[in-house]
């Protein structure tokens, strides 16, 4: 379905933005293993958070959604081989933390997935799981369609994660919350929490300490889980759409509310306020263990700058819409040690360099960075983007149309209902003219 974003002259309002997507996806997993019912409120309804819900059903969980929207989810039911395939879309999360957590179960299952998520790497969360239990995945160049024959057995595991991977360290965490056995995960460069916050939220025995290096998490699995009520805040990696576009676009001033701003996703934040971002965190809290604000933007004349490497963990999937900030800042913008932009959905780093060279923005990469030079002004526009199912990527160059000279196209928006449903009919209401 085509998209054409055009000049919006200011976006104002106080809206609210789809629930946190690594979160739904872990409390549907997590309680799934607890024993009892649990109930999950603002569980975002997208087509990749339905996707695990349907693969969980599948193996045997009970999951109801109730009139006013909370879910029910009868956890510590006996878990079955599912009798058809478990079809993830293209959720590379979902996929990722059902090989750990089924992993250890002796059931069979075959795990398929979309045109862009048959393409993704899975090796690199498939060989330690094999190593920690004797579970064994089949497939040709571990792509999906993979099946995985789960465990008989389970054994103690240490392991130090090679690259900051939120998906891999949960992946192995869940592969030992069933089994007496002991996970010992060591991360060397800090990644988002939401598993360990929410194990810890239902009575695990976990550890998080910090050494010479960064930290050491130790899970002792085995102890019942316990169910529990959990509400999920605004997903950062939505906001940052509004929060971007607000900055860019003359004549706005808009409010998001209830925003997680847990301290390991906030980078996008503190980048944009590095080059000039008026923003204000109003009415702090503290929802289901997780840090959560509104947030208060307003247009500013933003600035290029450096975006070091290590940054990166914090703000990996907020990179294409960054890159639309600094397209519009004045002077050049460095952002640094994007190796993984090139395994998402699709290549990021390609798609950013590409689209932005077609919408009149000077744009040159080396290896793994890329420079964009910004004269604080407008760009041109007139591009016509390839998203290539990837809904960062449609999102990104959507909201750049909105302050661009002319307008932008996007070839196919259809991929942006794994995480952001009303995207379009959220940014018309506050002035956008998405046509």
């Amino acid at each position: 379905m085509k998209k054409i974003s055009k000049h919006s002259n200011g976006l104002n309002g106080t809206l609210s933005i789809p629930s946190d997507k690594s979160i739904s996806h872990r409390a549907l997993i997590i309680s799934s293993f607890a024993k009892g019912i649990s109930t999950i409120k603002n569980l975002l309804e997208s087509e990749d958070i339905i996707c695990t819900a349907t693969a969980l059903k599948k193996i045997g969980i009970e999951i109801e959604k109730k009139f006013d929207g909370t879910i029910i989810v009868k956890g510590g039911t006996s878990i079955h081989s599912p009798s058809t395939d478990l079809y993830m879309g293209n959720s590379g999360t979902s996929t990722r933390l059902l090989f750990g957590a089924l992993s250890q179960f002796d059931i069979t299952a075959n795990f398929m997935g979309d045109q862009s998520l048959s393409k993704r790497p899975m090796n690199r969360i498939i060989d330690p799981l094999t190593k920690r239990n004797d579970s064994r995945f089949s497939s040709k160049n571990g792509n999906l369609p993979i099946k995985m024959i789960g465990a008989k057995k389970t054994f103690d595991y240490e392991y130090t994660l090679p690259i900051p991977s939120a998906q891999l360290k949960s992946a192995l965490l869940l592969s030992g919350i069933i089994h007496p056995v002991k996970t010992i995960i060591h991360e060397p460069e800090l990644c988002r929490d939401h598993t360990e916050r929410m194990l810890l939220h239902c009575g695990a025995n976990i550890q998080v300490k910090k050494d010479l290096i960064g930290n050491v998490i130790t899970l002792q699995g085995g102890l019942d889980l316990k169910p529990f009520n959990i509400e999920i805040p605004g997903d950062i990696s939505s906001a940052a759409f509004p929060i971007v576009a607000a900055a860019i676009t003359p004549n706005s001033n808009i409010t998001v509310r209830n925003v997680g701003i847990n301290p390991l996703r906030i980078g996008i934040l503190d980048t944009l306020q590095e080059m000039g971002a008026k923003l204000e965190y109003l009415n702090k809290r503290i929802i289901s263990g997780e840090p959560v604000a509104d947030i208060r933007v307003f247009y500013s004349q933003l600035t290029g700058i450096t975006i070091p490497a290590e940054r990166a963990p914090s703000m990996i999937d907020e990179y294409p819409i960054i890159a639309i900030a600094a397209s519009f800042a004045k002077g050049k913008t460095i952002m640094k040690g994007l190796s993984e932009l090139k395994v998402k959905e699709s290549n990021r780093f390609e798609a950013i360099v590409n689209g932005l060279r077609g919408n009149g923005v000077q744009c040159n990469y080396n290896d793994n960075d890329i420079e964009i030079q910004g004269n604080g002004k407008n760009p041109c526009g007139l591009g016509k983007i390839n998203a290539k199912l990837d809904h960062r990527i449609a999102m990104s160059f959507l909201v750049m149309g909105m302050a661009t000279e002319n307008p932008v196209e996007v070839d196919d928006i259809s991929s942006i209902a794994t995480s952001f449903p009303n995207f379009v009919s959220l940014f018309n209401s506050i002035g956008a003219c998405i046509t």
